[in-house]
C-alpha cells in the first residue's frame, strides 16, 4: 500500500494490511466524523488497487445515483457496455458481471458516502445485502470497503443490522481526529513550525480535523489563522457549522439544540437536564439524537466516579463545535483581527481553560504513558462533590487497579503554573472531600497537567505527586 505520504494512522494502516492479506472475503465498514480524512486515507492507502469505486451524491434522486453508478462502472470497465441500471439490484448485477471478467488476487470495491446512496424507497440496503450474501461472501478475492460520515447510519444500517446483513461486517474501523502528535507531524509536513503551545492553541479551536488543519497558512500565527478562517466574511470555517450538521443528520435542528445546550455547561449534563435545557421531548427521539451525536464524535458520555450507568453525563467533545458556540455563533460584526484581540480577555481565559481540559481528556493514553502506567488496567471518570457548599470537583480521575487514583488538575497557562497559598488550600480541600465522600481506600495522587509544568515552591512541595507538562500529550 502507498502509505508513505500518510501522516499517522498507523493502527488503521496495519488493519488495512491485515484484511488485504487475510485470504478471505472482507466486508469493511469505515466511518467517522465529517472532514476527518476517511476518503483520503482509503484512497492513499490503496492507490491504484481499486477494481471499482463509487462516491454517492448528496441530495440526489435514485435515478441520479444510478446514473452516477453507470458512469463509474464505465470508467472502471471501459470495454464493457451496459445500459443505465433501473434499480440497485440491476446495478450490482452489472458490477458482478464486470468483476467476474477481471483477474486480480484481490478485488477491492470501494463505495464512498454510502448513506447518500440510500435514497428513500430505493431498496439500496436490500440490494447491498443480496450482493454480499449471494455472491461476494462466497469469493475469497473480494474486499468490499464502504465508507460514510453519517456514523449513525453506518452503525444502524450495517454494523448493527438486524436483517440480511446481520453479523456480515467483518471489520469496522472508526477514523478518529488526529492526536496532538499527528497534528504536529501534519503541520510540519505543510512547513508550519509552531511551538507546542501554539499547536495546542489551534487544537483547542479546531480539533484534530485534517481538513481544517490543511487550511492553515504558513507564515501566520495561530491567532491570525483563526481570524482568517473563522472571522472573515469569506473564511472557510465561518459557515462550516451549518454545513457540518446538515450533511450528517436528516433533521439537524435537534442535534444542534443538544450541542448548544452542552456548550453552556462545561461539566456536562445528565439526560434529564439535557432534555430540559434543549427543549427536546423526552422519549425515543431524544435517545436517537444522543446516540447519533455520540456515534459521530460530537459528544461523549461518561460515568462519574462510583456512579451507575443511569447517572451518566453528556459532554460536548467536538472542539470546533465548542469554539463555534463560544465565539462565532450569533456574531454579526466581523473583524479582521477579532481573535488576536481576544487572547487576554475573560472569555478567552474561560474557554481556553475548559478546552485544554478537553485536550487532556482526548489524550488519556498519552497521560498514562507519561505516568508509567500504560500496562495498568484503569477506568477514567469525573467526580463532583455531593455537598453544595464546597463545590469540589475533578474532571479527570484515573482509577487504577494497583490501588492508586490519579486526581488530575489541568491548567492552561503561557508560563509555568504557580500554586499559591489559596489554590493549595483548595486542592487539599478537594482531596479531603473526595476521600471523605467516596470512602476510597486507595492512595490519591494529585497529578498536575499544565502547559509548561508547575513552578516549584513551598505550596507545591509535598502536595503534587505528578507534575506533567504539555510534552506528554504529544507522545505517540
Amino acid at each position: 500500500m502507498a502509505a508513505a505520504d500518510i501522516i499517522g494512522r498507523r493502527a488503521e494502516l496495519k488493519e488495512f494490511s491485515e484484511f488485504m492479506n487475510s485470504g478471505r472475503p472482507e466486508f469493511v465498514v469505515v466511518y467517522g466524523r465529517r472532514r476527518v480524512g476517511k476518503t483520503y486515507l482509503i484512497r492513499e492507502a490503496f492507490a491504484k488497487r481499486f477494481s471499482f469505486q463509487l462516491t454517492g451524491l448528496a441530495n440526489a434522486s435514485l435515478s441520479q445515483q444510478l446514473f452516477n453508478f453507470h458512469t463509474a462502472l464505465q470508467k472502471a470497465f471501459p470495454y464493457t457496455v451496459f445500459p443505465v441500471a433501473e434499480s440497485w439490484f440491476e446495478a450490482f448485477q452489472q458490477l458482478i458481471t464486470c468483476i467476474e471478467k477481471t483477474k486480480k488476487k484481490r478485488q477491492v470495491i470501494f463505495l464512498d458516502e454510502l448513506p447518500w446512496l440510500d435514497t428513500p424507497r430505493s431498496s439500496f440496503v436490500s440490494a447491498l445485502e443480496h450482493f454480499w450474501n449471494s455472491w461476494a461472501s462466497a469469493r475469497k478475492d473480494i474486499v468490499l470497503i464502504v465508507c460514510g460520515s453519517a456514523a449513525s447510519w453506518m452503525l444502524n444500517k450495517l454494523i448493527n443490522n438486524r436483517g440480511g446483513l446481520h453479523n456480515r461486517v467483518t471489520r469496522r474501523i472508526k477514523i478518529l481526529p488526529f492526536t496532538l502528535q499527528e497534528c504536529e507531524a501534519f503541520l510540519h509536513a505543510r512547513h508550519i513550525h509552531w511551538t507546542r503551545y501554539q499547536v495546542i492553541e489551534i487544537y483547542m479551536a479546531l480539533g484534530g480535523i485534517p481538513y481544517y488543519l490543511d487550511a492553515l497558512r504558513p507564515g501566520l500565527s495561530p491567532a491570525q489563522n483563526i481570524d482568517r478562517l473563522c472571522f472573515s466574511e469569506s473564511g472557510l470555517l465561518r459557515h462550516e457549522f451549518d454545513n457540518l450538521y446538515a450533511s450528517l443528520f436528516r433533521f439537524p435542528g435537534n442535534h444542534t439544540a443538544i450541542s448548544e445546550a452542552l456548550s453552556r455547561k462545561a461539566r456536562g449534563l445528565s439526560r434529564e437536564e439535557l432534555i430540559a435545557a434543549s427543549g427536546l421531548p423526552n422519549g425515543g427521539g431524544a435517545t436517537k439524537v444522543l446516540h447519533e451525536l455520540e456515534a459521530s464524535g460530537f459528544i461523549r458520555r461518561y460515568l462519574p466516579f462510583n456512579k451507575k450507568v443511569k447517572d451518566s453525563l453528556y459532554q460536548l467533545s467536538d472542539f470546533y463545535t465548542l469554539f463555534y458556540y463560544r465565539f462565532i455563533h450569533k456574531r454579526r460584526q466581523l473583524s479582521g483581527n477579532y481573535w488576536v484581540l481576544q487572547t487576554d480577555s475573560p472569555g478567552y481565559r474561560a474557554w481556553s481553560g475548559y478546552a485544554f481540559e478537553q485536550v487532556c481528556l482526548a489524550h488519556v493514553p498519552q497521560i498514562k504513558k507519561e505516568l508509567g502506567i500504560s500496562g495498568v488496567q484503569s477506568a477514567e471518570a469525573s467526580w463532583r462533590s455531593s455537598g453544595k457548599e464546597n463545590g469540589a470537583q475533578a474532571d479527570l480521575l484515573i482509577d487504577r487497579r494497583d490501588q492508586v487514583i490519579n486526581l488530575c488538575e489541568m491548567k492552561f497557562s503561557i508560563h509555568p503554573f504557580t500554586i499559591d497559598k489559596r489554590y493549595a488550600a483548595e486542592l487539599r480541600n478537594k482531596i479531603g472531600v473526595f476521600r471523605n465522600e467516596t470512602q476510597t481506600r486507595k492512595s490519591v495522587f494529585l497529578t498536575m497537567i499544565t502547559t509548561y509544568g508547575i513552578k516549584a515552591n513551598q505550596y507545591s512541595a509535598g502536595l503534587v505527586q505528578n507534575n506533567l507538562d504539555m510534552d506528554c500529550l504529544f507522545e505517540p
